[in-house]
């Protein structure tokens, strides 16, 4: 498939009418319009009708719910290296069908994200190739390896908006010290994958009794909760950043409220996949369910969306991680880590809204505004000078995921066959439309 033509953004005024304004950082939910002059939104509110607006293009939007287009701290794609699996290309277009405006590249690439020259590589590439706003965060430990720091100044001076070492975590409690005190004079977020490489060990999936009953070694949830304490003591120390990638048991989450109580300014996310899904749903050794961190019983599923609701929980990611069909059509426990979920990052988590376990307020909060005042970013909210990052959403449209018409190169989702409530019906980045739903073939 060829490269999306790069236009440029949208020079001239356009007004979406007769929509469900929501915005989760002024709390605004109304009916109204929304008026898009070149890149920025430049009035909202009731009184917007277009019907007195010359030299305007109007769409009506039949009134759907018009949010902030969704960012995506979490996104893992194969260039370089491995674009085979994903480019930035594919991923930009899987992240508009899904309403995500923004996506942060992880640096677990071939080679990793631990260089200058690597970052301006990524930027420079979404800017040729990539439809919505793509950025990099870059690797704590050259290689990627948890030995050595990179140079946190230069890379985020470079473009670098947070530091990670993606999937792998770093067991040295020093170098874990001086990444945090050294972030900390650049401001720098700290995002740190929680789980203790010697107790995950040979673990393939949660360790338990569906564990056992599949014969397959498990991953108990202290592996992450021991690291997480690590981690926050030493954030604590150093007064560092912290923001704990993908939490993923009820045990983690205390551990977070209670650094909070003590005043400890640290931030977490889930992904989409431990809100929706559990660890009976491995079935038979369903390898496009072998993500990392495991999932988890339905008790610690339950808690995390509980988690959203009550805010303890700052962002939900997709975790989008491509793998091809010979990396998972293996034994569950040779398979590869990793599922997609730019697609249907949304689509899923509004099934939390439909079965009535969350609102709808804190749940885009999670996927806006949240991960935008992380980042230092200017989207995730509906405000008059905001970036026109917009995602027109149906609530009610049910669709079958079928992995094969996704945009991904790959196909390994974990909703492939699911029906899901909700989807994306246009994405605006910078004030032009990347995504219409009406322009696709009908779906059955």
């Amino acid at each position: 498939m060829n490269a999306p033509e790069k236009m440029p953004p949208s020079s001239g005024r356009t007004i979406l009418t007769n929509a469900r304004l929501l915005c989760p950082m002024s709390g605004r939910d109304e009916r109204g319009g929304l008026l898009i002059e070149g890149r920025a939104i430049a009035d909202i509110g009731p009184h917007l009708t277009g019907s007195d607006e010359p030299d305007t293009q109007l769409i009506d939007c039949e009134g759907h719910l018009l949010i902030p287009g969704l960012i995506d701290m979490q996104v893992s794609t194969g260039e370089p290296g491995e674009e085979h699996r994903e480019t930035l290309a594919t991923a930009s277009r899987a992240a508009a069908a899904g309403g995500v405006t923004t996506i942060i590249c992880m640096p677990d690439t071939k080679p990793a994200i631990d260089d200058v020259s690597l970052v301006d590589f990524i930027e420079r590439r979404a800017r040729d190739t990539a439809i919505v706003n793509v950025h990099p965060m870059a690797a704590m430990t050259k290689g990627l390896a948890g030995k050595e720091m990179t140079e946190i100044g230069l890379l985020r001076q470079a473009g670098a908006l947070a530091f990670t070492d993606a999937k792998r975590s770093v067991a040295n409690a020093q170098v874990m010290r001086n990444i945090l005190s050294y972030g900390k004079d650049f401001n720098a977020l700290i995002v740190h994958f929680i789980e203790d490489p010697h107790l995950a060990d040979v673990g393939v999936m949660n360790e338990g009794e569906v564990s056992s009953g599949l014969g397959l070694p498990g991953i108990p949830a202290e592996a992450e909760t021991i690291m997480l304490e690590r981690d926050l003591r030493l954030a604590a120390l150093t007064g560092g950043r912290y923001h704990a990638a993908g939490i993923s048991c009820a045990a983690s989450l205390e551990v977070i409220r209670e650094a909070r109580k003590g005043g400890l300014k640290v931030t977490c996310g889930v992904s989409i996949n431990h809100l929706t899904l559990n660890e009976n749903d491995i079935g038979s050794y369903r390898t496009y369910l072998k993500i990392k961190p495991p999932l988890r019983p339905e008790s610690d599923r339950r808690a995390m969306v509980d988690g959203v609701h009550r805010g303890d929980i700052d962002v939900i990611v997709s975790a989008h991680d491509p793998q091809d069909a010979d990396m998972k059509r293996r034994p569950f426990a040779e398979a590869a880590d990793g599922a997609l979920g730019l697609e249907t990052l949304l689509p899923a988590a509004l099934q939390l809204y439909h079965n009535g376990a969350t609102a709808l307020q804190p749940l885009l909060a999670a996927m806006t505004i949240r991960p935008a005042q992380l980042l230092g970013l200017p989207g995730g909210r509906l405000a008059i000078g905001a970036p026109a990052d917009l995602c027109l959403v149906d609530l009610e449209m049910p669709w079958r995921v079928d992995a094969q018409t996704l945009a991904s190169k790959s196909k390994n989702s974990p909703f492939d066959e699911m029906v899901l409530q909700g989807r994306a019906l246009k994405t605006f980045v910078a004030g032009r439309c990347v995504y219409s739903y009406a322009d696709l073939p009908l779906r059955v």
